[in-house]
């Protein structure tokens, strides 16, 4: 994110691609339904008085976590939307999920240097759970205008269909990812179900102006807002830096994108949700002498 603050104004910059809709629908994500063999180790530490069948049946279970795990970010890498020849992944599909269908045990065993652990090496065949259509919450995302010049005020109008808690992010032409709520003025990103919010609201201090990258002010670009909601309190990223009240996560940040995949994926689908919504920028108009 590119910004400045000046007379209680600042200019936030989430240019994305210019040729994607100015409103954005919902995603059709190609999915595959076929199931995978999976590999996995699983351990699980006893004592002298724990029943070795206990301890074993404990590494079999992390086993199993672990297949499911890599089967699920398998699943995840191939319902990842292209769009313009590029991996779009911050929309990744993370809600898939995935249940064992069968278990082959490869080998069992305990530690040669430590008879208190247990290893468990299975082979399992994991099939893909995919959502049901209208499961997690739902949310209803617009932008005041969706098209602006360079400059131009933006506000993000949205809405829940139950109380949750709300992160609004915004995606820039140069891949950093911004926070914008909640923020170091307005910490608590609580939101009551059903009721209409814009940001910034109108008791906000400053306000958000579009406003294109360097080298983007000749020509039509296109923003992104990007809205994930929670049932429960979340930090859904823990990197970052501050920049004004905002916190930034920049191009570098090359975790960034698996660490919220993990996050959301150890959620109940039913216990949030994600909307998105671009809008255009075109170039300020000039004076005719």
């Amino acid at each position: 994110m590119s910004g400045f603050l000046k007379n209680s104004v600042i200019y936030v910059s989430f240019v994305l691609m210019a040729t994607v809709p100015t409103v954005a629908k919902a995603l059709d994500v190609p999915v595959t339904n076929a199931p995978v063999w999976v590999e996995a180790i699983g351990e699980a530490a006893g004592s002298e008085y724990d029943p070795p069948k206990e301890v074993m049946e404990r590494a079999r279970n992390e086993a199993k976590r672990k297949a499911v795990e890599e089967a699920v970010g398998t699943f995840v890498r191939s319902s990842s939307l292209v769009i313009n020849n590029e991996l779009a992944e911050e929309f990744t599909y993370a809600r898939v999920r995935g249940w064992i269908d069968k278990v082959q045990i490869l080998q069992e065993e305990r530690d040669r240097n430590d008879p208190n652990l247990y290893r468990v090496k299975l082979k399992a065949l994991v099939q893909p759970v995919y959502p049901q259509e209208g499961e997690g919450i739902n949310i209803k995302l617009d932008i005041s205008k969706p098209i602006l010049q360079d400059g131009d005020e933006v506000r993000i109008l949205y809405q829940t269909n139950v109380d949750c808690y709300v992160h609004i992010f915004s995606i820039g032409a140069d891949n950093s990812v911004t926070l914008l709520f909640p923020n170091s003025l307005e910490q608590n990103n609580f939101v009551k179900g059903d009721v209409g919010r814009v940001f910034p609201p109108d008791t906000f201090p400053v306000k958000l102006r579009a406003q294109a990258l360097p080298g983007m002010t000749e020509t039509r670009s296109s923003e992104k807002i990007k809205i994930i909601a929670t049932r429960h309190k979340e930090i859904l990223l823990e990197r970052g830096f501050s920049e004004g009240m905002f916190k930034v996560f920049d191009a570098r940040s090359t975790g960034l994108v698996g660490d919220l995949a993990r996050k959301l994926n150890q959620l109940d689908p039913v216990d949030w949700g994600e909307a998105v919504a671009v809008y255009s920028i075109e170039p300020k108009l000039q004076k005719v002498k």
